[in-house]
């Protein structure tokens, strides 16, 4: 295993596999901060050639965290197809990305290869793709998933609708639902952030976004994304519940720094099945994002890419119905800037769906980033074309309840229509009998709640 290289006259020395993948990697503030980071460009391409020539066997034989410590690893390498993996074990890290990129390399080809890759192998090859590369590989990969309608297939961009308020009032929460339908926005799920924490509270929203969703026939899915715990007590309490939320991290500390446990994913897991009203078999939904692990001092030395995609391998083991990384929530201590917030949007997207899971993508800022609108909205272009499942919504792409920026309610129906995707088709079947949604496209009655105040519920 070689660590070091010579470059324009310069011997480069890294000391560990771990050095090489954070120098590696393109440039974040999180990482510089971290004083992960290359030291210039030059020792960024240079940590890039000696990482194109490490073997998949290396990464594998160095994860993050060591096997006896961390239950992440444990399900990642307990996770591989042994015989898959002796095929590519001797591949280099250059290897995997040129098949990835070969025009003869078929999605089935990918989804076998995948079940014998680990999170560190997923990161590696993600550091030495330009962003084009990115969305031409993840284009290749769909991953198809089932809760109460099926999600994911190609030729589709799917919605999850955010109607967050800023004092989890039901009637305002109702309000701001009724036009994201209106703009066709809710196919992927129709899932709030709450306020107020608590078993009570996350009864209330769910029960009435269950009443709206059977009064009104639509083919979806509801979430209100309170800590794991409070929606296992508000299930417990009868709420119904089509699918379980949690933030998850790339090591067992980041997760117990959220809250929870592996085993407490299993029971919340095992509640959905006896009891959830979602039709399954995939009923969680976890969020990520690059660089909770090194706010919680659970990254183990390692770059946010490598931690982030340890979290993929981590939700795989739990069949999700969706993920998606809420790409410029954190701030500009882990992402600074548009170019950053886009490099690892399109990361996070691709190793995701490398991985095997069914990833979409929060294209968000928060104000005191050097980003912008328009910054997000080229984000959500890109990862449409690269097959991104889906993205979020929110009136006037203003969440008033987190403060942040992120995609309006009609941004994806431009995005569709550019690219020429749609719904979910029980969805888009739902939207052009009220009248929304015709041949793929908004009517005149787009953006009119009152087609849900001043008619009568039902289709039938």
């Amino acid at each position: 295993m070689r660590l070091k290289t010579l470059l324009a006259g310069q011997v480069y020395e890294f000391h560990s596999i771990k050095e090489v993948l954070a120098k590696a990697n393109e440039q974040k503030s999180g990482d510089v901060l971290a004083g992960l980071a290359a030291a210039s460009d030059s020792e960024r391409i240079a940590a890039k050639e000696v990482l194109s020539n490490l073997l998949l066997s290396d990464l594998r034989n160095n994860p993050a965290v060591p096997y006896e410590e961390d239950d992440v690893t444990r399900i990642i390498q307990d996770g591989v197809n042994e015989r898959i993996y002796d095929k590519i074990k001797n591949w280099t890290v250059s290897d995997l990305r040129e098949w990835l990129m070969d025009y003869a390399t078929t999605e089935e080809d990918i989804r076998r290869v995948s079940q014998g890759l680990t999170a560190e192998m997923i990161a590696a090859v993600a550091k030495l793709m330009s962003n084009l590369d990115l969305v031409y590989a993840a284009n290749k990969i769909r991953i198809h998933t089932h809760c109460n309608t099926t999600m994911g297939k190609r030729g589709t961009l799917s919605t999850r609708l955010q109607p967050n308020h800023t004092t989890d009032n039901v009637e305002g929460i109702t309000a701001s639902l009724f036009e994201g339908l209106s703009y066709g926005v809710g196919d992927a799920v129709i899932g709030l952030n709450p306020v107020n924490d608590t078993a009570a509270s996350a009864a209330e929203i769910l029960k009435r976004f269950d009443e709206v969703k059977n009064k009104w026939q639509i083919p979806t899915q509801i979430c209100v994304l309170a800590h794991i715990t409070t929606q296992m007590e508000a299930l417990r309490q009868g709420a119904p519940t089509d699918m379980i939320f949690q933030s998850i991290a790339g090591s067992q500390k980041g997760n117990e720094a959220f809250g929870f446990t592996t085993e407490t994913m299993k029971q919340a897991q095992e509640m959905l099945r006896k009891n959830g009203t979602g039709t399954g078999p995939n009923v969680m939904y976890f969020e990520t994002g690059q660089g909770s692990e090194l706010s919680s001092g659970a990254n183990f030395g390692y770059d946010q890419v490598v931690m982030e995609a340890r979290c993929y391998g981590y939700a795989k083991h739990f069949s999700p119905f969706m993920v998606n990384t809420v790409v410029g929530f954190i701030g500009p201590e882990y992402l600074y800037d548009s170019k950053q917030v886009i490099r690892a949007g399109l990361e996070d997207h691709f190793m995701g769906k490398l991985t095997g899971i069914p990833m979409g993508c929060d294209c968000c800022y928060t104000n005191h980033m050097m980003a912008d609108q328009n910054d997000i909205e080229n984000l959500t272009v890109l990862l449409a074309s690269a097959g991104c499942t889906y993205v979020i919504g929110v009136p006037a792409s203003d969440d008033i309840m987190l403060n942040y920026q992120t995609n309006s309610y009609h941004d994806a129906s431009a995005v569709r229509e550019i690219l020429g995707l749609r719904p979910i088709r029980e969805f888009e079947e739902w939207l052009e009998k009220l009248g929304i949604m015709e041949n793929g496209k908004l009517t005149s009655l787009a953006g009119d709640a009152s087609l849900f105040t001043q008619r009568k519920g039902g289709l039938g």
